[in-house]
């Protein structure tokens, strides 16, 4: 299963309306979808143990990552970077086995630059940490006026831009599983 990351702990925000809109492209194409919400995340990012250590409230978050087919992180632009919570929330993700060979996509929203820039910096972080980036990025300028209030671009545009990466990601990351270079088939090598 993928999994569409809401990269923003902002009650009720538009990341996660956008998330929700992105999960019907991709059931619209036969294929399910979980959305991790970082605003039920957040309850448990700051109590018990951090950085590198088992945390039973986070480990259900934690090992869907490690054995999701592939990634689809939206992420709004907050002070010119990712929210702080994202970054905390990928600071408790367990290497390699998280990112390594791992397919993931990536759709920004912000203002004028539609979340260029963290959706460069997580671009920065993943590549660091080997994982398989699709090339296809959407930025999503003037979010909160393009988006309405349920989360669905009001721009044609930016609706068959959405569908083209979610056609184009399914066939990356089958690509990358037919040949077994994708995390799952990596990690499933090392075991045997």
């Amino acid at each position: 299963m993928k999994y569409i990351i809401a990269g923003t702990d902002r009650p009720d925000s538009k990341t996660l309306k956008l998330a929700h809109y992105v999960q019907g492209i991709y059931h619209a194409q036969g294929e399910a979808v979980e959305i991790i919400d970082l605003v039920e995340v957040k309850e448990h990012l700051h109590t018990g143990p951090h950085y590198g250590k088992s945390h039973s409230g986070l480990q259900p978050y934690l090992d869907k990552l490690v054995a999701s087919e592939g990634l689809i992180v939206i992420c709004p632009e907050y002070n010119g970077s990712m929210p702080g919570a994202l970054k905390y929330f990928i600071d408790h993700m367990k290497f390699p086995e998280t990112f390594e060979y791992r397919p993931v996509c990536f759709i920004g929203l912000g203002w004028m630059f539609g979340g260029l820039r963290p959706i460069e910096h997580l671009q920065q972080v993943f590549g660091y940490r080997n994982a398989f980036i699709y090339p296809e990025r959407i930025f999503i300028m003037n979010a909160p006026k393009v988006l309405n209030d349920q989360g669905e671009p009001q721009d044609e545009t930016i609706k068959q831009l959405l569908v083209k990466q979610a056609t184009g990601f399914r066939n990356f990351v089958s690509a990358l599983s037919a040949f077994k270079i994708d995390a799952n088939s990596v990690i499933a090598s090392k075991k045997s």
